[in-house]
């Protein structure tokens, strides 16, 4: 993996046919890749939903959900699959999200920092479940870190300041996001 430029990630979506058959309706490389606040820091928006229980039309011609410009966010009551890449003496930037968050580290190792210097490290096939705590992300490794993360929508917690919906990591201050 190149600190200029992701790893490309062959993306498969299934889906039906108009005859209610099984096939892979996309397959190709995540075209949705978005630049991160630091050189070599990538994500690739692989899925999006935007309610619960999601909708699953039938047929050839659906909206591609991963092609959505989302913020740091999912959408209202939705879901936002995502890979992020993040280069070794990464610019770590705390934040917290109102999400739930499913996390799966694919390579190499990161550190995440909480509150009061709390810190937990994470490597190749560890889980975590975030749940809308403040962190930063901390690549001292040698070695690009690739993560897979599926945020949940939730309920605030009504407490300290999330990034705003709406609003990228790093944006904070911007208060602008796409």
């Amino acid at each position: 993996m190149s600190e200029n430029k992701p790893q490309p990630i062959r993306r498969v979506v299934t889906g039906h046919d108009d005859k209610g058959s099984a096939k892979a309706i996309i397959d190709g490389p995540a075209q949705n890749v978005r630049g991160g606040s630091a050189p070599g820091q990538f994500t690739t928006l692989m899925w999006s939903t935007d309610s619960m229980p999601c909708d699953m039309p039938i047929g050839e011609t659906v909206e591609d959900m991963g092609s959505r410009k989302l913020g740091t966010y999912p959408p209202v009551n939705g879901t936002r699959f995502m890979i992020a890449e993040y280069p070794p003496g990464n610019h770590p930037r705390m934040h917290r999200t109102e999400t739930i968050d499913y996390i799966v580290v694919l390579d190499g190792e990161i550190d995440m920092e909480m509150d009061e210097g709390r810190m937990v490290t994470l490597h190749r096939g560890d889980v975590m479940i975030q749940r809308g705590t403040y962190h930063s992300w901390i690549n001292r490794s040698s070695e690009v870190c690739r993560m897979a993360f599926v945020l949940i929508d939730a309920k605030p917690l009504g407490i300290g300041t999330p990034v705003p919906r709406g609003g990228i990591v790093g944006d904070e201050d911007k208060k602008t996001g796409h």
